[in-house]
């Protein structure tokens, strides 16, 4: 039997071998752990922001915290950089343990950060280190379990398989907002104004010291492990990523066809609708997180099915559409919304109808399934493209500049349009822009993975597009 046919059905674990279920349970189960950990900054933004900045205004210490937000974003391409190379050198597992531990150790310090009012300026220079630090761990994080988890993966199955991995991040998003709630309602206003908004930071430290236990007892990935063995493992993971024109160029159609348009449709669907319900809708903190909190729990699953779905039709078209349906949709979407905000203010296309917090909620599930489209096939499509020596560095750079950078800077962005334009329904343009151009690049350029057997082929290592099947 070839390898090729090895990997078409997925075999009972023989004795020291480790299910696919508890290889996916750990790697996700950390995953979203960060995920949480790095959430509740955004969360916490419209409660905390003053505390640490003082601008003169509060929609101007927002924005500051927001930039404080998007250094995270901005550094993760970096931590792609540092922690692919890693990855790449030494292995998958012991990598994405040190992101986690880093992750998580910066979190319980801003939990007990002291504030502007204590330490003046510094508070804000302390959090931003600390921010840089989180995003250079989150950048090496996530391309380190996709990776892990496809890797382990039988062909046919990588979509699904891997979209457990892109649940990780709505369900952090979803107990961070569940973790606050809980806290607000526990300690009253008063409490959770004046000191309660840190145990959400401190209580990562409990998550993340589960998750590592969890992970400690994980194998190295077999695909790199049988690498490593036959000494084919790359000595040099950036000069062979980047500097290998083959290898660059799919790494320019990863970004610029793929994961641009995904980090904006994915921050819009979910931090952004936030943001807009808080600060444009002036929905009340508690009713806006019930409000996202409902669409992603209805919408979670989907990651599986589009992600499912990905094996059956393949990648591109599912990411296409979801791309193609933010751009003709987010304007009228956001203008219904407007209709059922709390009270009437800038309206678009529809008249203002009254507060209804459950037609709110279901305007942001439809922008949650285009977040779906969109990241349940990215992880598996990424991971086809490239090479096993040097799949972590060259998957994890574009997705953490698509997402870091392109989809990270969605809220600063917008809010500031908003603000100097004076148009509330401006802060869509950026997100609407992106999605529409890297939308014609992946029509155009991008090309279909699904049928690419990740142990022997890659689109990257410049071998033409073969299905793997048992006649082979």
């Amino acid at each position: 039997m070839s390898m090729r046919t090895s990997t078409m059905s997925s075999p009972a674990p023989e004795a020291g071998e480790q299910s696919m279920a508890r290889t996916i349970f750990a790697s996700a189960a950390g995953t979203m752990i960060e995920w949480y950990d790095f959430y509740i900054f955004g969360s916490l933004a419209t409660v905390i922001a003053s505390k640490f900045y003082h601008t003169g205004t509060p929609l101007g210490d927002l924005i500051a915290w927001l930039a404080t937000f998007a250094v995270g974003f901005l550094v993760r391409p970096f931590g792609a950089i540092v922690f692919g190379r890693i990855g790449d050198l030494i292995g998958r597992k012991y990598t994405f343990l040190v992101t986690m531990t880093l992750m998580g150790l910066c979190t319980f310090a801003v939990g007990l950060l002291p504030t502007y009012e204590t330490l003046g300026a510094a508070a804000g220079i302390i959090l931003i280190t600390l921010r840089i630090l989180q995003g250079l761990a989150l950048g090496g994080e996530y391309g380190g379990a996709a990776t892990y988890v496809a890797e382990h993966a039988p062909h046919g199955k990588r979509g699904l398989l891997t979209s457990w991995i892109q649940t990780t991040a709505t369900l952090g998003l979803f107990v961070s907002l569940g973790v606050i709630l809980i806290t607000r309602r526990s300690l009253g206003e008063d409490a959770f104004a004046a000191w309660g908004w840190r145990v959400p930071f401190l209580i990562s430290i409990i998550l993340v010291g589960i998750s590592l236990w969890i992970r400690f007892s994980l194998r190295e990935s077999p695909m790199y492990a049988k690498l490593k063995q036959k000494g084919g493992t790359s000595k040099n993971p950036l000069v062979e990523s980047f500097g290998n024109p083959l290898n660059l160029r799919y790494v320019a159609l990863a970004l610029f066809g793929a994961t641009m348009g995904q980090g904006v449709i994915w921050y819009t669907g979910q931090f952004y609708a936030l943001y807009y319900l808080q600060n444009i809708f002036k929905v009340d903190l508690v009713s806006s997180n019930l409000i996202v909190g409902a669409a992603l729990l209805i919408g979670t699953p989907l990651f599986l099915f589009f992600g499912n779905l990905s094996d059956k039709i393949g990648r591109k078209p599912i990411m296409l559409m979801g791309m193609v349906l933010g751009v003709l949709l987010y304007y009228p979407i956001y203008g219904l919304m407007a209709s059922f905000a709390p009270t009437p203010g800038q309206l678009f296309l529809f008249p203002y109808i009254g507060y209804n917090p459950v037609m709110l909620s279901l305007l942001v599930l439809v922008q949650v399934i285009f977040v779906t489209m969109v990241y349940g096939p990215i992880a598996a499509f990424l991971v086809e493209l490239f090479p096993t020596k040097i799949r972590y560095t060259s998957m994890s750079l574009p997705y953490h500049i698509g997402n870091g950078v392109f989809g990270g800077l969605v809220p600063i962005i917008g809010l500031s349009l908003i603000k100097s334009t004076g148009n509330d329904f401006a802060g869509l343009w950026y997100p609407m822009i992106v999605a529409a151009v890297c939308a014609v690049i992946c029509y155009a350029a991008v090309p279909e993975t699904s049928q690419v057997d990740i142990e022997s082929d890659s689109m990257a290592a410049g071998r033409e597009l073969k299905p793997a099947t048992a006649s082979d």
